[in-house]
């Protein structure tokens, strides 16, 4: 059966009215229903619609702050630190984000840190919100339940620690990498999980070396870093920066949010943005950009395939989704259908 396809705003209306049922207020409800949105439109459907229901458990058993004061604190001209107050965390990032880009604008670039924010979604997301600025963006978090261990052991220690850059193009679509520091993100396990569909051998292993494939059966083991012990060094270097530094859970200290729901999470992150008119004019770099991605894509392919860059492919899907839809799959549907009902708003996606 293939997913079915709801228009953009319908289902942008649809979050905003049920996360308002709940007592988010607003502006804020706005800001959460835009940002998953915007992560099902790059095709990152794990941290999109498919989070609704679980975040609504999480305001249901009081994990969230629903009236947060988030502020900027040990602030100077080119950082601060952004205290989320346990708010939304898809709220809290875009505040970061947007003082990010005030202060960049101003200085040409800013490091902001993040403390008690929460689950965010993609991170992509949330660089390319310096794009329509002409600047540089980079975003770094630790995940919100840990699901791999240090490399040679095996105590679950570490999350899947993303990262996220984003850097502007002229005509090309603009250059966005967004990546887990492990072969893939739990999210993309619970789609599969979702789908009833195998995982690709090397995704996760069980605690004695064997593959898992079985999506349904990730908690008998771990996920696998990228590039095995330098993912890892890559994983630690994330969570020092985004956990240690800010004040932020890391290691032993990350609450798993899949499994509870009302213990603040303490998450913390990273966000960057930079002007590269700081060393060349914006116009030459925009142009040398679309130059050198036309000569890798134009490069020779092996067996005659295609050679993609990162972040054109979340541009097609986005035109194809804006024209035809997003497509929810059947159990997504389901679960936000009965959410729906059991607070009673008027659109039920029926």
């Amino acid at each position: 059966m293939s997913d079915k396809r709801f228009p953009v705003d319908r289902l942008e209306k649809f979050i905003i009215s049920a996360v308002e049922a709940q007592g988010v207020p607003a502006d804020h409800a706005k800001i959460f229903a835009r940002r998953m949105i915007e992560a099902d439109l790059r095709g990152m459907h794990g941290h999109g619609l498919m989070r609704l229901a679980p975040y609504s458990r999480r305001i249901s058993e009081g994990g969230y702050n629903l009236q947060p004061e988030i502020r900027a604190l040990r602030e100077t001209p080119v950082s601060a630190l952004v205290d989320g107050d346990n708010g939304l965390g898809q709220v809290v990032m875009t505040f970061a984000a947007e003082l990010a880009i005030k202060k960049a604008k101003e200085t040409g670039l800013a490091w902001i840190g993040i403390q008690r924010g929460n689950h965010s979604g993609a991170g992509g997301v949330y660089a390319a919100l310096t794009l329509p600025h002409d600047m540089v963006g980079m975003y770094m978090a630790v995940a919100n339940a840990n699901h791999m261990p240090p490399w040679g052991g095996i105590d679950m220690l570490l999350s899947t620690n993303p990262m996220a850059f984003a850097i502007p193009t002229g005509e090309e679509p603009p250059f966005v990498l967004d990546m887990a520091t492990t072969v893939a993100s739990y999210g993309k396990v619970k789609v599969y999980a979702q789908n009833g569909t195998p995982m690709p051998e090397g995704w996760m292993m069980d605690k004695h070396g064997n593959p898992i494939t079985d999506a349904t059966k990730a908690h008998e083991g771990f996920l696998l870093p990228i590039g095995g012990h330098k993912g890892y060094g890559l994983n630690l270097v994330i969570g020092m920066l985004a956990g240690i530094m800010n004040g932020a859970a890391f290691g032993s200290d990350v609450i798993d949010f899949n499994e509870d729901y009302h213990s603040p999470t303490n998450t913390g992150q990273v966000y960057f943005a930079m002007r590269p008119d700081l060393f060349r004019d914006i116009g030459e770099f925009k142009a040398e950009m679309d130059k050198k991605i036309r000569e890798i894509k134009d490069s020779t392919p092996i067996d005659g395939g295609v050679i993609h860059i990162p972040g054109e492919g979340a541009a097609e899907r986005e035109r194809d989704m804006r024209n035809n839809g997003i497509p929810v799959a059947e159990p997504v549907l389901k679960a936000v259908q009965e959410l729906a009902s059991k607070l009673g708003i008027e659109d039920q996606l029926g």
